[in-house]
Formats: C-alpha cells, structure tokens, sequence
C-alpha cells in the first residue's frame, strides 16, 4: 500500500479502479459531514463535480469558515476520484482536530485561506513561469522556475529586483497549491 504526506501529514492510498462516480459522490457526501460535524454548515461549502471521474483533474474544495474564503486542491493522482479522496482524508483529519478541540475554526480558516481569485492567479502564475495552463508536475514547475530565477536574480547583470519577486511569488502560489 502506497503512503503519501500532504500538509504534513502521512496518509496509505489505494487506487481506484471501478465505480468511479459512485466513489466520488460518497467523498463529497463524507467531506459535507466532517464541515457538519465542526459546525460549518454545508451550505458553505463547495465541491465542483466532475461528471468524469475517471479523468485526471484536479479535485477542490472551497467553503467559508471564520469569515475566510478557504480552498484545497489536490491534482497528483491517476484520477478525479482519487484526488478527491485524498482531500477527503485531509480535510477529515484536520476538521477531526477542530471536532476534538485540539483546533480552532479561526486556526482551520487560517491554514487554508485563499484569496477568491486563487484559479486566476495560479493561471497568471503558470503564463509568468512558462509552463503550460494545466501543468500540475511541481517538479516542471519548480525547475522552470529556478532556470527564470537565475537570469532574473538582482545579482545578475541583466537582473531585476521587480521580476525576482514576480517570479517568486508565482513559484510560492503554484508551490502551495501541489504540496
């Protein structure tokens, strides 16, 4: 069995090899009822349904919790399914903690606030870098970004202070969003 670590945290993952929509609808339900449970209502919260979830997309959850725009995404697996069940397990651990005491909401809101327009700067980050629009392979993204960061770097003859920090922050937007 296969262990993977999101957000620090060690999880087993198996795959998924039938009923994929029907697997994808008990997620969803599953991740309603840890926000329930923590007391963040339902109606709060919003899971894009893919109507093919044997694809390869990017599975995400958005909600508001404490007044914050909050958002996951998780796009590393074979499947919608499966990345949906890896938000899924997250989300349930880290909602547990809430459930238990052990966290607050505001701390929970706090971990995962996004600004509203988080798909549009992920896009504007991943033009900046070069790569393309649905590029999900950090490990691309990371070396495109060292290659621009050389040449841009303030210490370089033909550097920029202005483009450095551009590009370091599309690097830290992308980087957030694929660990």
């Amino acid at each position: 069995m296969e262990s993977i670590t999101i957000r620090g945290r060690t999880v087993a993952v198996t795959g998924i090899k039938d009923s994929f929509s029907r697997r994808a609808t008990q997620f969803s339900n599953k991740i309603l009822l840890a926000f329930k449970n923590a007391g963040i209502s339902p109606d709060a919260v919003d899971i894009p349904e893919e109507r093919v979830p044997m694809r390869k997309v990017v599975a995400k959850v958005a909600w508001y919790a404490d007044g914050k725009y909050c958002h996951y995404s998780y796009a590393r697996r074979n499947n919608y399914a499966e990345n949906l069940w890896v938000v899924m397990k997250l989300l349930e651990l880290e909602l547990g903690l809430v459930v238990e005491g052990k966290k607050t909401i505001g701390a929970f809101a706090a971990d995962f606030e996004e600004d509203e327009d988080v798909q549009e700067q992920r896009k504007e980050a991943r033009k900046l870098l070069g790569v393309e629009e649905d590029c999900m392979d950090f490990q691309k993204i990371d070396l495109q970004y060292k290659r621009l960061a050389k040449d841009a770097h303030p210490d370089m003859p033909s550097g920029s202070t202005e483009a450095f920090k551009k590009l370091n922050n599309a690097h830290k937007t992308l980087k957030r969003e694929l660990e």
